[in-house]
């Protein structure tokens, strides 16, 4: 770990081709940003000039020579840039998904794994990235979640958190067909991932969130009558959540839940499968949302929206979800640093 008061955070620069780089010169342009973290940015020197000029934005920074560095300076009053070379400009076509981006995303990525393992990173931040791209470009899993499990050697439950504001999701299930969601139900998975969901938003700041668990039903199951998933897995969940401490309620049906969440009675709500909360959240707050890597080491979060190819390069990319991933990051890396 850092020996510093405040966490080093690691920011990528995204997929070249996408949004990406714009989204993190804007970051790096607000005022207060570099008393949240020792930040220290991963990326092409090329790219980042280009994602500096869409933003129409010139961010000043000091070069190190690996991340070691950064973590034995005194607290840096300017992010750090670290140099990299994982791709040239020939290799992208804007606005589309290629294996150069994707190959070069997943070495950045490495890297600042690489750096979370030997201690010198606290958080990680990434800009979007394509899951096509990485795919075409290396990524051997269905995912970059358990590309990071894999790596980090993760032998626990892991999972990705959605988050809106002070409202944050999880999901017993996750990128996979829709026709195979109920055979990844369970009792365990479904303890599994509201313990690490109540865990994880203490270490991000709220001491006693309150959880609920969405039915896998239309209704609810409505008695049986409409599938006994509530009945025979997730009514079980529960009741061992509370017994063991949890303050956890459920299973409410799932398109009801997010107006109680809305109203701040629930602080988290844990659904069964992917668009079941991906659909509420991007509904209430699409550019505000932000993603967290659940159960890994190292905290590593990213804004909830994808590459945008379709404005890439445009300059009017909100930064918005990007700014609040950052936060996300500095708290729960402060927490490990103190921890």
């Amino acid at each position: 770990m850092s020996m510093q008061n405040k966490p080093v955070v690691a920011l990528t620069l995204g997929d070249a081709a996408g949004i990406g780089p714009e989204l993190i010169a804007r970051l790096l342009s607000q005022p207060g940003i570099t008393a949240q973290a020792n930040i220290v940015l991963l990326g092409d020197p090329w790219l980042w000039q280009d994602g500096q000029a869409i933003a129409r934005q010139t961010v000043a920074t000091q070069a190190v020579s690996s991340l070691m560095e950064v973590g034995t300076r005194p607290d840096q009053s300017l992010p750090a840039f670290l140099a990299v070379d994982t791709i040239r400009p020939d290799q992208v076509q804007r606005s589309q998904a290629q294996a150069a981006c994707g190959n070069a995303v997943l070495q950045v990525l490495d890297l600042c794994m690489d750096g979370a393992k030997r201690g010198e990173v606290d958080a990680i931040c990434f800009a979007p990235l394509n899951k096509q791209a990485m795919k075409l470009g290396g990524l051997k899993h269905e995912d970059e979640l358990h590309h990071f499990a894999e790596y980090l050697g993760v032998t626990g439950y892991f999972c990705e958190f959605n988050t809106l504001g002070d409202l944050w999701t999880a999901r017993v299930s996750s990128h996979i067909p829709l026709k195979d969601a109920a055979s990844m139900l369970s009792r365990e998975r479904i303890v599994d991932a509201t313990r690490l969901i109540y865990r994880s938003l203490q270490a991000s700041g709220n001491p006693s969130p309150k959880v609920a668990v969405a039915a896998f039903n239309p209704h609810g199951g409505d008695g049986g009558v409409c599938g006994r998933e509530e009945i025979d897995i997730i009514e079980p969940a529960v009741r061992e959540l509370r017994a063991s401490g949890f303050p956890v309620d459920g299973p409410f049906p799932a398109d009801t839940i997010f107006l109680k969440a809305r109203d701040g009675q629930y602080q988290a709500i844990v659904t069964m499968y992917h668009d079941q909360g991906q659909i509420a959240i991007k509904l209430m707050g699409f550019s505000k949302g932000v993603t967290v890597q659940g159960g890994l080491p190292v905290p590593i979060t990213t804004p909830a929206h994808g590459t945008a190819y379709d404005i890439a390069g445009q300059g009017v990319a909100d930064v918005n979800a990007t700014h609040n991933a950052f936060r996300i990051a500095c708290r729960m890396g402060a927490a490990r640093l103190h921890s």
